[in-house]
């Protein structure tokens, strides 16, 4: 056989049996056990955890979260120091017009519908809920610019409570890891799919553990398994385990 035949089977046969040898060290899992292994080494290694975005209230926390849709917590802590200096309540901002507000957002994404939303949102808080921000789902997605997310964010991360907001990190990082079937294919679905298998008191953290997991290692486009603690058993890597 010729020598150039030879290289180019190598070239083919060399990827194969790395993937076979790296393979042999796969540890089927059951779902159950996935999460066991998973939040335990979350407690340990990570323990509290909570959002990288900074805030001074509740009010604030609120406009940060909002903002921080579909742009990084990165530039949103850039933006936000002299945003909440010029609008450090919801009185003050809702004294605003939306093409004030723009002019310390301009950098994040959508501007124009986020300094939308930020006045109509905080004149709806002073109109409708005496500038508090409310905490319960049902009150917080009235509000302009508020979906689920949003809303499970501030109760989890401001009033302390067992919501898990599901952004694309969490999602990402759920199917990837075998955390949820293939049949969770909305952020809801994802979002009850996890609340039913991670215990009350692990939620609100869980949602951060997920999340900075995604962020860090987990990426969407060069996930980094090198460094991760789970690749052992990533169905992202290997899709052979039973999860039952």
């Amino acid at each position: 056989m010729p020598l150039s035949v030879w290289m180019r089977f190598f070239t083919i046969l060399l990827p194969i049996l790395a993937l076979l040898r790296k393979s042999s060290n796969f540890a089927p899992m059951t779902r159950k056990e996935r999460y066991q292994y998973i939040l335990d080494y979350f407690r340990a290694k990570e323990g509290h955890a909570t959002t990288e975005l900074q805030f001074g209230s509740a009010f604030q926390l609120l406009c940060a979260t909002l903002l921080s849709a579909q742009c990084t917590d990165k530039r949103i802590n850039e933006v936000t120091p002299e945003l909440f200096r010029r609008y450090p309540t919801a009185e003050a901002m809702a004294a605003a017009e939306p093409d004030e507000v723009l002019e310390y957002v301009r950098s994040v994404s959508y501007p124009n519908a986020k300094s939308r939303h930020l006045v109509e949102m905080a004149r709806m808080l002073v109109d409708k809920f005496g500038g508090k921000v409310p905490d319960t789902t049902e009150e917080l997605v009235k509000l302009p610019g508020v979906g689920r997310k949003t809303a499970n964010v501030i109760q989890a991360v401001w009033y302390g409570k067992a919501t898990l907001a599901v952004d694309t990190h969490v999602y990402r990082v759920s199917h990837r890891l075998g955390l949820v079937p293939k049949e969770a294919n909305t952020p809801y679905k994802v979002e009850q799919y996890l609340l039913k298998n991670i215990p009350e008191h692990d939620v609100a953290d869980a949602h951060h553990w997920i999340l900075l997991h995604g962020r860090y290692i987990c990426k969407s486009a060069r996930p980094m398994c090198e460094k991760c603690p789970f690749d052992s058993f990533c169905p992202k890597l290997l899709e052979n385990s039973k999860l039952d």
